[in-house]
């Protein structure tokens, strides 16, 4: 069998056309394309759902139409649920985090794997759930555990590409400049230490060479662009010229 590059995700008797935009634009946001909606309560198709998919749609016109939460379920192998965990169904319990890992590797094994989303108001009942292989269960406040249908299918879009895209996890703008190279740091920490030294300040003369030393250790633990290292030496320049005028 040729795997899905994706999960399918499943709108089960989504409540608001509003909601299944909002979702259809979080899914995109990630890269997912895949859309099942079971038996909208507002019927099908809705221009409030086409509104707020704002870019989306596209997302809206290839989403399959479901009956039932059966038959948006019928061709996959592996099926998570997004709810608490119910009373009287006992099945393995995932954050979305980890789920979306196990669904990265199943897809990649040849496996079809949907994600369920239930109705804004109630969730999902316990006949959805109990088509499920498993539970995927967000870690929220338990003095406020509702989520909105849109931001529970963001924040697992969101796992998804995590675990199948290569994350920056910290950059730099460089702003048109360069890191500072070892010589042009070499050269800050000269320039610092002649003008210093001409202004009597590595006083007294037993401890010139430790005060030396840490200043240029100080410049060298300095995360320094060319463009700052050509500030502090236009600082240094100035503060002279002002001395001189006196």
């Amino acid at each position: 069998m040729t795997p899905d590059p994706q999960p399918f995700f499943v709108l089960i008797r989504p409540q608001m056309g509003e909601n299944i935009g909002a979702s259809a634009r979080a899914m995109w946001n990630f890269g997912l394309d895949r859309m099942r909606i079971v038996a909208p309560r507002d019927g099908w198709p809705n221009q409030k759902a086409v509104a707020m998919a704002s870019g989306a749609g596209r997302l809206l016109d290839e989403a399959k139409l479901c009956e039932a939460t059966a038959d948006a379920v019928a061709d996959c192998t592996y099926v998570f649920a997004t709810t608490a965990r119910p009373r009287g169904l006992t099945k393995p319990v995932f954050s979305p985090e980890h789920a979306m890992k196990l669904a990265t590797e199943k897809i990649a094994a040849g496996d079809k794997v949907a994600v369920l989303f239930g109705p804004e108001r109630s969730g999902m009942e316990n006949d959805d759930i109990a088509k499920a292989n498993a539970i995927i269960s967000v870690p929220v406040n338990p003095d406020f555990p509702s989520l909105n249908l849109a931001q529970c299918v963001l924040l697992t879009a969101y796992e998804w590409q995590r675990q199948n895209t290569d994350i920056v996890h910290e950059t730099v703008d460089m702003a048109r400049t360069d890191w500072a190279t070892q010589v042009d740091i070499e050269k800050l920490a000269d320039h610092y230490e002649s003008r210093l030294s001409d202004a009597d300040f590595f006083y007294p003369e037993a401890k010139a060479e430790v005060m030396k030393l840490n200043l240029r250790n100080l410049w060298s633990r300095m995360p320094l662009t060319r463009a700052d290292v050509q500030i502090l030496h236009g600082v240094l320049r100035q503060m002279v010229r002002w001395k001189e005028r006196d």
